[in-house]
């Protein structure tokens, strides 16, 4: 077998075990970050855990088919590994960006929620106080 499909197989084995590792811890971590952000609601956090981690796959496995293929021909072990790192230090770069990206978005919107809940009062005002005269 030509080195070079060696490399490819290596590759495709590397990072799509990579990426479902990475989508299945956050998946499960990220589904008590997702309840607090949507206000405690499980079934909402279920199915928005579950859509993120569709997306999360199209994406990271889109982006690993699209970068297999290679500008050269590898001639030797060394440029197996020197391809191979280059390759999956790449997919592992993305697959970074695209966990702090959700991170970051996610965290606005609990944020944003989180200023709303301060916004409104817990108890209805009674009445008002009277001003004092010379204050």
């Amino acid at each position: 077998m030509d080195r070079t499909v060696i490399a490819y197989v290596i590759y495709l084995a590397v990072s799509i075990a990579l990426t479902v590792w990475v989508a299945r811890t956050l998946s499960r971590n990220g589904r008590v970050f997702l309840a607090d952000v949507l206000h405690g609601d499980e079934k909402l956090a279920d199915a928005v855990n579950h859509l993120l981690v569709v997306g999360f796959y199209l994406v990271n496995l889109g982006f690993v088919a699209l970068y297999l293929s290679g500008d050269d021909t590898i001639v030797d072990a060394r440029g197996v590994f020197e391809a191979l790192s280059t390759k999956l230090g790449v997919v592992l770069l993305v697959l970074g960006v695209m966990h702090l990206g959700n991170v970051y978005v996610l965290n606005r919107i609990r944020r944003r929620g989180l200023l709303e809940r301060e916004e409104i009062p817990p108890v209805r005002p009674q009445g008002r106080v009277a001003a004092t005269p010379g204050a």
